[in-house]
């Protein structure tokens, strides 16, 4: 499956965001991509670096006018396209929620963000309420995605969940970075540990990974701290871990990359982890913890 990664620096123009999008997704489509997948939240700057709820004013309809130009794109480039909004449920009740638009403009399904974090500069909790639709995998007329996004990255739980639903690849949209008071060893430390995790994830389930980061510096409007420096390193990685792409982590970067979609089959027979799992005894898994 040939499929593309965006890793864009954003501004506080959406529309300009929007506009060099579609236009990365026109050319990639040219280019032959089947699947596109987008950063987290990739129409404006990352907000929950604040608490502020103003900024709700940004969140969109799931029908909207965006909504529709990202659907009316999916058909006219035929792609199936993975997209990041900040949904506008009911009036104060908003998601970060992941819409995956099919090759004929349908909505093929969505993934409401399951794991909220709560950090300094990541104030997702003020703005998000966690999904409530589980960790179930899109299909689509490429395959069954298992879609989740950034939190989600760390937690092997949501990945094996998603494989054991059939999903066929993992995908993270992310916003992800380093604050400035991180001395260059941390800040190495924390990146390898983000690709580390996600290429565990891969080896655990036997199943293709992508993970599209944004990239670029925003700043914190409060003035707390020095912002976010989005690490950017975008990579797709194969079943056994391996590194099929990786996007520098200082500039924007589109590319296409082949996945061998046929390979997760044979290497699950090779390392056949889901037949040896032990079901029987891992009742304490849905405990907070074991005391």
């Amino acid at each position: 499956m040939k499929t593309a990664i965006i890793q864009q620096h954003n501004t506080g123009n959406a529309d300009d965001n929007r506009r060099r999008i579609f236009e990365k997704i026109r050319r990639l489509a040219s280019e032959g991509a089947q699947l596109i997948v987008n950063q987290e939240l990739h129409d404006n700057l990352y907000f929950c670096q604040t608490e502020s709820v103003q900024l709700c004013d940004l969140a969109e309809d799931p029908a909207g006018e965006v909504a529709q130009a990202y659907a009316a794109l999916a058909r006219e480039c035929g792609v199936v396209i993975v997209t990041s909004i900040f949904e506008r449920r009911a009036p104060g009740l908003y998601h970060n929620t992941a819409v995956v638009y099919d090759r004929d403009g349908s909505v093929a399904g969505r993934y409401r963000k399951m794991h909220i974090p709560d950090d300094p500069a990541y104030y997702e909790k003020f703005y998000f309420t966690p999904g409530d639709i589980g960790f179930e995998p899109v299909d689509t007329s490429l395959g069954r995605l298992g879609v989740l996004v950034c939190w989600d990255q760390w937690y092997p739980e949501a990945a094996r969940l998603m494989a054991l639903r059939g999903a066929e690849i993992l995908i993270y949209p992310t916003a992800i970075g380093w604050e400035s008071s991180d001395t260059a060893d941390e800040q190495q430390r924390q990146r390898d540990a983000w690709i580390t995790v996600q290429r565990g994830h891969a080896v655990a389930n036997g199943l293709p990974v992508v993970a599209v980061n944004r990239v670029g510096h925003e700043s914190d409007p409060s003035g707390a701290t020095n912002g976010i420096q989005f690490w950017g390193s975008s990579f797709v990685a194969g079943p056994q871990g391996e590194i099929l792409f990786m996007a520098p982590s200082d500039a924007e970067c589109d590319a296409i990359i082949d996945i061998d979609m046929k390979r997760s089959e044979q290497v699950r027979r090779w390392w056949p982890f889901l037949r040896d799992r032990r079901i029987d005894a891992y009742s304490g898994l849905t405990k907070r913890f074991l005391d």
